[in-house]
């Protein structure tokens, strides 16, 4: 009886609630339809457990709090729909099948672009991905200026909204990719862009981990409006540096925040400051009204601030504190990784610049605001190697990723492009280990033991042979032509494993016949491509890590060709050779010179008779360049890669006397024409535009056989009357 009773009760129970639940659906209906106020925004609807454990990342949004109810509803539902995006929910993987392009949007007449924007825009249009083809594009960039969103900033383009949905290409936002430095406004600075972006994907500065989305979103450093588009000021670690010692050990030189957001680390910075090897200095001058808000700390703060100058402190300590302003991001941080001054970061919940692939734990001090006054302890209990390694970090990824507006932006496309390509995607070895992610190019391959420059690291050695590739432009009319001297000299070679004739002469390449026979394969290329030769082109044919190029004037004998080759096993980064010419900077013309004077320096290293790896066959050659100057372009090439000079090897003087007693009509002019020095002149400057810097370096190494790793103990032993004498 008494269970009867108890369940009538559950059931009237159950009764209750549902007729409870049907009048509340009811008075909400009738509430909807009448008449009323602004309505607040909905709550988002209830997730499942699987949908909510794969975005438990996803944080609370700000909003700006002068928009509109309506704005704010819209904003919050089209915001937590495209925080949801995915590489796999989100993007058109079938836009880039066969390549990756980039197509940015022609900015509509007379609209104003900011100078941070032009640089992004020209970054692109010079890269290897740009076109000018929407239907050939795997990504879209907005002629839109996105960079500053602050209402109150002047570079702030109003109605960006309606701007970027009037594109014909927009389609929601899916496959395109926005830029944006700025955010928000005051007091608040919340990471509202004051329009949908939909299914884009942001390159965003100072980004909140909690909006962050993580292999979808790139997070960008916030760089300043001078950074140069190309080139970029050079990382201040010398070789002198060692021991790592600087004059102090932690600065922070900036603002102090009286009122709103930004305030809280800044203003508690002196109590960890001690005026000898901590010297932490804010100022609280700033702004239209600074003076109606100062404290009784501003005038003392003020007087210690302008006791020191910034970049004495900058470049004389070993750590640089990097707290938050009033965004995550800080133009110190920048600032730090050039100067060499390990970062210091309090920002919590800042997503790092370019985290997907870069591991900063390698270059910085991760810190935690809550922790402001154990930083000092923690920066002394940081050893001498770990701090040399964490500098010579720091200008890796200065050098590589950040000292330009080309770098950061080349850096985007490449990371999305790696996203794209999975199966061409580069390791964090490659992106966090000299010469960095930007050359490690996949189109090469996406194997590390493959690339000259990590042999070392990995312990490993370059293959045993190598390919002669010669340069042919004049027809055979002769057996007694030095082309086929040359060919038969390679051939002899212990170490040659093939030899490849591309074929540049506007008659027939000859039968095989005339041709001499040799003991290893023997392949004729036609190599005319347009303005190129080809001799830099990745044939197919080639097999061997190390390319011998050589010209078909070359005289070479057997010795010198092996003696090369085991100089450049050493060396196999570097191009290594024979006829060596140099740079200098003409003054009087302001230009950079060329000269083929014989004196004791030489920044390059022809092609005519010189080892390179065949990876330099992959390495963009968007600085143009005619078949005149290919050799000089591979040269800027491998130094802007590697930072190093080529190889010079002991030549017999008969090389050069040789090459320029040949008859004119044999070698068209070329040594002797002086057109043709002067477009190497004007190749060199024009590859140095291209750059944004000049990458040669200087060098006065010649490598002798003699000397070159010969066991003297042995050879003393062997030839004992030498020392007598």
């Amino acid at each position: 009886m008494q269970a009867k009773k108890r369940y009538l009760l559950v059931s009237a129970g159950a009764c209750a609630l549902l007729l409870a639940y049907a009048w509340t659906l009811r008075v909400a209906e009738l509430h909807t339809r009448l008449p009323q106020g602004p309505v607040l925004p909905a709550p988002p609807p209830l997730r499942s457990y699987l949908e909510g454990a794969e975005h438990e990342e996803d944080g609370p949004l700000l909003l700006h709090q002068h928009t509109s109810p309506r704005e704010r509803r819209d904003v919050h539902r089209n915001m937590y729909k495209s925080r949801r995006c995915r590489m796999e929910t989100c993007f058109d993987f079938s836009r880039c099948r066969h390549a990756f392009r980039v197509y940015v949007h022609p900015p509509a007449r007379g609209e104003a672009t900011s100078e941070g924007y032009r640089k992004v825009l020209a970054a692109i249009e010079e890269s290897r991905y740009r076109t000018r083809d929407p239907a050939e594009a795997c990504l879209f960039v907005l002629g839109v200026d996105t960079l500053d969103r602050d209402r109150l900033s002047p570079q702030y383009v109003p109605d960006a909204g309606g701007r970027i949905r009037a594109l014909p290409l927009w389609n929601e936002g899916r496959n395109h990719l926005v830029f944006n430095l700025y955010s928000g406004t005051w007091p608040d600075y919340a990471e509202d862009l004051g329009f949908d972006a939909g299914h884009a994907m942001l390159a965003k500065a100072s980004a909140d981990a909690g909006n962050f989305r993580p292999g979808f979103d790139v997070s960008i450093p916030l760089f300043p409006r001078e950074h140069p588009l190309k080139g970029g000021g050079r990382g201040r670690l010398t070789t002198n540096d060692v021991p790592p010692a600087r004059r102090y050990l932690l600065v922070f030189k900036g603002k102090r925040y009286l009122t709103g957001i930004g305030s809280e680390t800044r203003n508690a910075l002196h109590h960890v400051h001690n005026g000898d090897d901590v010297i932490l200095l804010t100022t609280c001058r700033h702004g239209k009204d600074w003076e109606k808000h100062k404290d009784g700390r501003c005038d003392r703060d003020n007087e210690e601030y302008g006791k020191f100058d910034y970049q004495e402190l900058l470049h004389n300590s070993t750590f640089c504190l990097v707290p938050r302003g009033r965004r995550l991001g800080s133009f110190r941080f920048l600032e730090a990784l050039q100067a060499a001054c390990i970062p210091v970061l309090l920002s919590n919940g800042w997503e790092l610049p370019f985290s997907e692939v870069i591991d900063w734990n390698k270059a910085a001090i991760i810190g935690d605001e809550r922790l402001l006054l154990q930083i000092p302890s923690i920066t002394r209990s940081v050893g001498a190697d770990r701090i040399l390694a964490l500098r010579q970090q720091t200008q890796l990824l200065w050098d590589s990723y950040f000292s330009s507006v080309s770098k950061i932006v080349l850096t985007t496309l490449e990371i999305i492009q790696d996203r794209i390509h999975t199966h061409m995607s580069r390791s964090k070895l490659m992106w966090n280990t000299l010469p960095g992610g930007l050359y490690a190019l996949p189109q090469f391959s996406t194997e590390p033991t493959l690339f000259p420059f990590y042999y070392g690291l990995l312990g490993i050695a370059p293959q045993q042979g190598f390919t002669a590739v010669i340069q042919a432009v004049t027809s055979l009319q002769s057996p007694l032509q030095p082309i086929l001297k040359l060919i038969i000299a390679v051939a002899k070679s212990k170490f040659c494993a093939q030899i490849v004739v591309l074929w540049n002469c506007d008659k027939a390449s000859p039968h095989q016949s005339k041709w001499p026979s040799v003991p290893v394969p023997f392949t004729v290329v036609e190599g005319r491509r347009k303005t190129m030769s080809g001799r830099f082109f990745p044939h197919d044919v080639i097999r061997t890590d190390a390319v011998l190029s050589l010209d078909e004037d070359s005289v070479l004998s057997t010795n010198e060709v092996d003696f090369a080759f085991i100089v450049w096993r050493s060396f196999p980064e570097r191009v290594v050779g024979y006829p060596a010419r140099s740079h200098y900077w003409d003054a009087g013309k302001e230009r950079w010179g060329y000269t083929s004077k014989w004196t004791n320096e030489y920044s390059m290293v022809l092609t005519g008779a010189a080892f390179y790896h065949r990876y330099g066959t992959h390495m963009d050659r968007g600085g143009g360049g005619l078949a005149n100057c290919e050799d000089i372009l591979m040269n800027f090439l491998v130094s802007a890669v590697t930072k190093l000079p080529p190889i010079k090897v002991t030549q017999k003087k008969q090389y050069k006397e040789t090459m320029m007693s040949f008859p004119v009509s044999t070698l068209s002019s070329r040594w002797a024409d002086p057109d043709h020095f002067a477009q190497r002149q004007s190749c060199t400057n024009a590859f140095t535009d291209w750059f944004g810097f000049m990458p040669l370096v200087r060098s006065q190494l010649r490598l002798d056989p003699v000397l070159f790793k010969d066991q003297v103990s042995i050879l003393r032993k062997k030839y004992r009357d030498i020392e007598r004498l």
